[in-house]
């Protein structure tokens, strides 16, 4: 392996982490369209009632394996070109899902577009090593805003837009805004080739021994894994809650999910306090502060009160969110060389646990009730703030650890 070559010479400007934080939501949103949509996509593209849930889960799948198969090649490959190619590649696919006149299309497109648009996760940590470190906790913290804010708006804004033009009319939308970001990223963007030479299948296969070179990565990983596991397992069941004990409808279950962009606005913050030297004080109030919180929300629901479990709920999304541009922040300066491979890792670990969540959290929900949900996530995140106070002082040397 050759010397790494610095990644870019010059900080980010405003406008270009910007634009890095809406391509980073734009692309990311691509996997969540599609949910609120079922019905009507399944009723045209002639899909059963049973294989229905086959709409999301191509999606899943094909960024699942963009994760960990395109990722890492942002260690290989000139990075403004990998960015370019995932933005046409999902407005392509997005605009082959509209046209799509049966299953075999529109799930081969669905495929495509969810293993093309991991090109946020090629974008993220892109912009994160142009800046320095004084203000790197600041740029990942706008970008994973962005992203963030893209996750949560995408299925709002499907659904509405359906309503007036359409399910097709909502991918030929996306396929246009993505496409529009993506000829101005290659207009702003630098250019960054990284000086690893490997070929193709050793970089995949070294991702794994970056993973075991670096504890901090291992760490973070299973942090992250504790508190997006209960994230997707508290919003794939707390619409079961609201409509049980609440009486909400779907309209209404959408409002409160709003409550959960709220959480986009902890990443800016959260990026200045880890600039400052206080990851590791930051890392056990996220863990302690979402044990406490999961743990209250069995008790607001009890009591009907719906305006502090919309509380609790944007206050442990801003939690898990802190906790993401912390572990990034960390992550990101373990090695410049390996940043692709070490993103890789970690985002599919993430992803992996909240696909796997997902799932067990209605069937959790189903035998045992909201409690079950609450006792879960309290034992899964309360570790986090403990083991981080067990891991002892922070040293001086920058990302060393956490």
């Amino acid at each position: 392996m050759s010397e790494p070559r610095p990644a870019v010479s010059s900080e980010p400007t405003a406008l270009m982490v910007w634009l890095a934080a809406i391509g980073s939501g734009v692309l990311v949103a691509t996997i969540y369209y599609a949910q609120p949509l079922i019905d009507p996509i399944s009723r045209d593209i002639g899909l059963s009632r049973q294989a229905a849930g086959l709409i999301v889960t191509a999606m899943q799948i094909g960024y699942g394996l963009g994760l960990a198969l395109i990722v890492p090649l942002a260690d290989r490959y000139e990075n403004r070109m990998l960015v370019t190619i995932s933005l046409v590649v999902t407005a392509l696919a997005l605009t082959a899902i509209a046209l799509s006149g049966n299953e075999a299309a529109f799930l081969t497109s669905a495929v495509v577009a969810g293993a093309a648009c991991v090109g946020a996760q090629i974008l993220v940590p892109m912009i994160a090593g142009m800046a320095s470190t004084a203000r790197r906790g600041r740029v990942i913290g706008t970008v994973m805003a962005g992203l963030i804010t893209g996750i949560m708006l995408a299925r709002p804004f499907s659904s509405f837009l359906a309503s007036v033009i359409g399910w097709r009319g909502v991918f030929f939308t996306a396929a246009a805004i993505t496409l529009l970001i993506g000829l101005l990223l290659r207009a702003l963007l630098p250019t960054r080739q990284p000086a690893l030479k490997e070929g193709y299948l050793s970089t995949l296969r070294s991702t794994a021994a970056t993973v075991m070179r670096y504890g901090v990565l291992r760490r973070r990983m299973a942090y992250q894994m504790s508190l997006f596991g209960m994230f997707t397992a508290f919003w794939t069941t707390i619409p079961l809650l609201l409509a049980d004990r609440f009486g909400y409808d779907q309209q209404e279950i959408a409002l409160f999910a709003l409550a959960g962009a709220g959480g986009a606005l902890s990443a800016p913050l959260a990026g200045r306090i880890a600039d400052r030297g206080l990851s590791r004080a930051a890392t056990i109030a996220a863990g302690l502060g979402a044990a406490i919180i999961l743990a209250l929300t069995e008790f607001f629901a009890q009591a009907g009160m719906i305006i502090a479990l919309m509380i609790a709920a944007a206050l442990f999304d801003a939690c898990v969110q802190a906790n993401q541009v912390i572990s990034q922040r960390l992550i990101y300066a373990l090695s410049e060389e390996e940043r692709g491979r070490i993103n890789s890792a970690y985002i599919t670990s993430i992803f992996v646990a909240g696909s796997i969540t997902s799932a067990l959290g209605p069937v959790l929900y189903a035998h045992f009730g909201w409690p079950a949900i609450a006792a879960a996530g309290f034992l899964a995140t309360l570790p986090i703030a403990v083991a981080e106070m067990l891991n002892g002082p922070v040293p001086k040397k920058a990302g060393a650890t956490s």
